[in-house]
């Protein structure tokens, strides 16, 4: 439990970090009266180009960075709680591809804020889990829907003022690296809570490799220290997980 506390932790480093400066950038707006919105995403001029870095960052009042902040940080921990080698990647291209498209497809107005990213993170960990056919990460699939569903009426342009098609596109994005990483990660029949790495299976007494695959946690690296299970074997000389270097 104390390794999947730290995990947990771990994973909300980074979108708690990424929400901390969204924070930032709002309240020194709102106190400075900085009119950040024109650092916006505004589409096809070139001034624009740099809200594809900066809109997510910005937010229009108390109600608009609100709505955006918790489910930011739910999906962002989720995404590297579960997907964990491929978090990042999926983070950033989400980040700048929703961004990318749009710059081409929206219409011409300043787009701001970090739904589009949020919807991003909900298509591809919906989507993910359903074409792993992986039973833990199907789950969370049911969990987002449940819990975000009524969002998909966010991506038809019902409010003037709200960017339906940052939803959408994200939306899109999210579905699309579903699909392109789907052979990449947690698979059907692995454990999306294992560290387990079937390149460094322990050798049983016989000389046979052993499957710790059912283990929630491989025994590796504790405290800097490499452990291997006790097989109750002689050794004449101390075992490796003794030595005293820490990687």
């Amino acid at each position: 439990m104390d390794f999947e506390v730290r995990r947990f932790f771990i994973s909300l480093v980074f979108p708690g970090l990424l929400l901390l400066l969204i924070w930032i950038v709002f309240l020194m707006d709102q106190t400075l009266d900085l009119n950040l919105y024109f650092h916006g995403l505004y589409p096809r001029k070139l001034s624009g180009l740099q809200g594809i870095l900066f809109s997510p960052l910005i937010h229009s009042d108390f109600k608009h960075i609100i709505a955006n902040s918790i489910p930011l940080l739910v999906l962002g921990t989720g995404l590297f709680y579960f997907y964990r080698d491929l978090a990042i990647k999926v983070f950033l291209l989400s980040y700048f591809m929703t961004g990318l498209y749009v710059w081409i497809a929206a219409r011409e107005s300043y787009h701001i804020g970090a739904s589009g990213l949020i919807y991003s993170l909900v298509g591809f960990m919906f989507l993910s889990g359903v074409l792993r056919k992986h039973l833990g990460l199907m789950a969370i699939s049911l969990i987002i829907v449940f819990q975000y569903g009524s969002m998909i009426w966010g991506i038809f342009p019902m409010e003037e003022r709200v960017s339906w098609e940052s939803h959408l596109l994200g939306l899109i994005a999210g579905v699309t690296w579903a699909i392109v990483f789907r052979k990449e990660g947690p698979q059907k029949g692995e454990s999306p809570w294992s560290l387990y790495n079937p390149q460094e299976d322990v050798m049983n007494a016989e000389g046979e490799e052993e499957d710790d695959s059912g283990l929630p946690w491989y025994e590796y690296e504790i405290e800097g220290k490499r452990k291997k299970k006790d097989f109750n074997i002689t050794h004449n000389s101390p075992p490796d997980w003794e030595s005293n270097s820490t990687d």
